[in-house]
């Protein structure tokens, strides 16, 4: 093929460069909405409600740790840790220093309830 190519004049190597990017555009086109068509039935065919209801519920988990600078903000000990905690570990505290008291807890979440 690049010896075809090769023998060709400018002006013929420009056409099918035209012609190539049209017809690549049209395939491209072509199968975009073929993909398209396919996420919306795989989209209506799942319901996202059904889903949800599907999930187990979590129970509510009651906070072990407390930033001593604003008691507003509370950790359960579970998932990332947050900026205020971090911040104080890297200082060298450690995590007990922020435990909630058993007592405190039990008020928290009966308050809560």
């Amino acid at each position: 093929m690049h010896g075809d190519l090769r023998s060709m004049s400018v002006d013929d190597l420009w056409r099918l460069y035209e012609s190539l990017t049209v017809e690549l555009r049209r395939r491209v086109t072509d199968e975009k909405t073929k993909l398209e068509e396919r996420l919306r039935k795989i989209e209506s065919s799942s319901n996202i409600t059904q889903l949800e209801r599907l999930r187990r519920p979590y129970p509510k988990v009651v906070p072990k740790y407390r930033n001593p600078k604003n008691p507003a903000e509370t950790w359960s000990g579970r998932g990332k840790q947050p900026r205020w905690l971090t911040a104080q570990l890297r200082s060298g505290k450690k995590v007990n220093d922020f435990l909630i008291r058993p007592r405190a807890r039990r008020e928290y979440k009966n308050h809560r309830a």
